[in-house]
């Protein structure tokens, strides 16, 4: 690999992390018009542990915001391992936490979760943007918020 391409990899990784980065704060701000905008046009977004399997960056946009609509959360990536697999695809595994805290219902006890698993990604570029084209979230663990956790009602 001669230095041209070399630094087109270094550059291509960097734009990947910002792309998630991206991913993180849209989806915590639910800013979704901005949030669809990591998607492929043909995005797959699977979570097995909550039967979500969609196609299409519509889809993925739709299921998402309709579980996530008044629902408090920060999502963490860390530690990313990027391969770029050619000149416009790439895949990454990144660790993540995420924190769902869904509103309180009166009378209700706290309700969520706390989640620490792994996002396995794929990567491609699309209208000469780095977009996630799929998406398999895994948690590895996962502590409930509310009585369950502290033992109180908040």
């Amino acid at each position: 690999m001669d230095d041209r391409e070399l630094l087109q990899r270094l550059l291509d990784i960097e734009e990947i992390k910002r792309l998630k980065a991206r991913y993180f704060r849209t989806l915590d701000q639910q800013r979704w018009d901005e949030f669809a905008e990591v998607f492929s046009a043909d995005a797959h977004l699977e979570v097995p542990e909550g039967a979500v399997d969609e196609r299409g960056r519509d889809a993925v946009v739709a299921s998402v915001s309709g579980v996530l609509r008044g629902v408090r959360t920060v999502h963490h990536g860390h530690m990313p391992e990027i391969e770029i697999t050619g000149p416009d695809t790439a895949r990454g595994i990144w660790a993540m936490f995420d924190y769902v805290e869904f509103p309180v219902v009166e009378g209700a006890d706290r309700f969520g979760l706390q989640g620490y698993g792994h996002y396995a990604e794929e990567y491609v570029r699309e209208d000469g943007q780095w977009r996630i084209s799929h998406l398999h979230l895994s948690r590895l663990r996962v502590d409930p918020l509310g009585p369950a956790l502290n033992g109180e009602s908040t």
